[in-house]
């Protein structure tokens, strides 16, 4: 087995913690799977580790595209796959943690994406977007793709042009190819680490918590230096819980508490939908924490689960 160890899990849950502590005992070094992570000058919102919290592990996968720049799960795949063959050849263990399932599935699956070749056909998509609305674009997605289009929303401007792109480039449906993809056998073996909460009230605190600590911490301005660096508000990176809320205040829909509330509400929803993600992996040995436990003791726990720890 390769010295990959994946620590996964809703957010919240202190997987930025358990890593660093097991990369300091495994000889390791981190690669994040967090969707926005990525951006450069979005920190406080995306809980992004500090140098203090770090503790001198080196991580990658942080800070590697500016807010306005487009990014994909494929172009995750491609760079993070990059840094754990880097991490293995040296003989350290690498430590995959975040809490976007689909990239550390993607990475450790060694899945590839349809092509996405600049021909201008997404272009011309998201211009029909714009004038006829994607759910036009969902219909005609139905007769080259039902069972992607079965699976999609309206709303879903992102994934239906992407899926209409995929097919008019390849000929293929996404589907189908996704499929072919599931059939390859996984490019990697790891340790899988779920950490969680006994009492989905204790993380549904800490995600509170966390909140208002973005907000102490300068979220805020956070976001306001952003615009005015010139990312604009429809930025996929603006998109995300945390962004899009506090921009509704700042434009003086809302008020900043009635948007923490949302995003307190909308983090507690990714939670349960990030639970029923991974609880799908059979693979995944979970660590449930009680109130006041002791996190070296987690630790020791986490570390008797992995067979090449000594």
């Amino acid at each position: 087995m390769e010295r990959i160890v994946c620590v996964v899990g809703p957010t919240a849950s202190g997987k930025t913690g358990l890593a660093v502590e097991l990369a300091k005992r495994l000889d390791g070094e981190i690669v994040s799977c967090d969707s926005m992570q990525i951006y450069r000058r979005m920190d406080i919102g995306t809980a992004k580790p500090t140098v203090e919290e770090m503790q001198g592990i080196p991580h990658y996968m942080i800070d590697i595209v500016e807010p306005d720049e487009d990014f994909s799960v494929g172009k995750y795949v491609k760079m993070a796959e990059a840094c754990l063959q880097d991490i293995l050849a040296r003989g350290k263990t690498a430590v995959v943690a975040g809490g976007t399932g689909l990239y550390c599935d993607s990475l450790i699956a060694g899945r590839s994406f349809a092509p996405c070749p600049s021909t201008g056909k997404r272009e011309t998509l998201e211009r029909e977007a714009d004038e006829l609305g994607s759910g036009a674009l969902l219909e005609r997605l139905r007769a080259a793709d039902p069972e992607t289009a079965a699976r999609l929303h309206p709303a879903d401007r992102k994934r239906i042009v992407r899926a209409l792109e995929v097919y008019l480039e390849t000929g293929e449906t996404i589907s189908a190819h996704n499929e072919k993809t599931r059939l390859v056998p996984p490019r990697h073996r790891a340790v899988w680490l779920g950490l969680d909460f006994e009492e989905r009230a204790e993380l549904y605190a800490r995600i509170d918590r966390r909140v208002d600590d973005m907000l102490r911490l300068g979220l805020l301005d956070e976001i306001r230096a952003l615009l005015a660096s010139g990312v604009p508000e429809k930025a996929t990176s603006m998109q995300a819980i945390g962004y899009k809320e506090f921009l509704a205040a700042l434009r003086g829909e809302s008020t900043p508490e009635e948007a923490a509330a949302l995003v307190k509400q909308r983090s507690r929803n990714y939670a349960k939908r990030q639970r029923t993600w991974f609880r799908r992996n059979p693979e995944i040995r979970w660590l449930l924490q009680r109130p006041g436990a002791d996190f070296s003791a987690l630790s020791d726990a986490a570390c008797q689960e992995i067979p090449f720890f000594a």
